[in-house]
């Protein structure tokens, strides 16, 4: 297993941060990314065959842990990804404790029988589902972000619950307008205190330093909109 990796290096002042993006070509194109975090080290990694790797694939979790990472620059590592993106980057972290000091995780595919029944046809479904049901806690500090008119938005509230972690409610849908829109200043933010801010699960569990915008996991969310 190959992943092909473009590592673009800061054209500011470095934060001493290294940006870790799945599907990083297409976040580069139709985000900007490289233009967005000019004091970070951005390194795209090329989906390959997406739908086998992303899909919490352990040989790509151990690829990616043990062969990419190592050759990145020093300095923490967040993780950046969408849709399957963003579950296999939790994959990769749960599997190897400690890989990421900080996971960005965009509408995640954190499929599971009772939300996403609709999903049962994709062929790796049954992993995802398995991986998504064991997870209870991660080490790094995580942010969640997901549109407030797709499917996803369910499986992404349950797991911010599971991870408690702050979960980003934003306008839109499952694309990738949605998720550029969401990474300023809550990326941005993330960045910053993945070396300078509070333990994870203290900001997680009592709202310390949360953005507008953001939903504490651990608060009464309100009335489920499902019927």
């Amino acid at each position: 297993m190959r992943i092909e990796t473009r590592i673009v290096a800061p054209t500011a002042a470095p934060s001493g941060t290294v940006l870790v993006a799945h599907d990083g070509p297409e976040y580069e194109r139709a985000a900007g990314l490289t233009q967005l975090f000019p004091a970070e080290h951005v390194v795209l990694l090329d989906p390959g065959e997406r739908h086998e790797w992303y899909s919490a694939n352990p040989a790509y979790a151990d690829a990616l842990v043990r062969r990419v990472l190592p050759s990145l620059p020093p300095g923490p590592r967040v993780g950046l990804g969408a849709s399957l993106g963003a579950l296999a980057l939790l994959h990769a972290e749960l599997r190897h404790p400690g890989a990421f000091a900080g996971l960005f995780l965009q509408s995640g595919s954190f499929f599971t029988p009772q939300l996403d029944p609709q999903e049962a046809g994709f062929r790796r479904y049954r992993r995802i589902v398995r991986f998504v049901e064991s997870v209870s806690g991660v080490d790094a500090r995580v942010v969640l972000t997901c549109g407030r008119d797709e499917e996803n938005l369910h499986n992404n509230r349950a797991m911010a619950q599971r991870l408690g972690a702050p979960l980003v409610e934003v306008p839109g849908g499952h694309a990738m307008t949605t998720w550029r829109a969401a990474l300023d200043p809550h990326l941005h933010r993330l960045l910053r205190e993945v070396t300078v801010g509070p333990p994870h699960r203290t900001a997680a569990r009592h709202g310390a330093g949360l953005a507008p915008g953001l939903r504490d996991a651990d608060r009464p969310a309100g009335p489920d909109p499902r019927p």
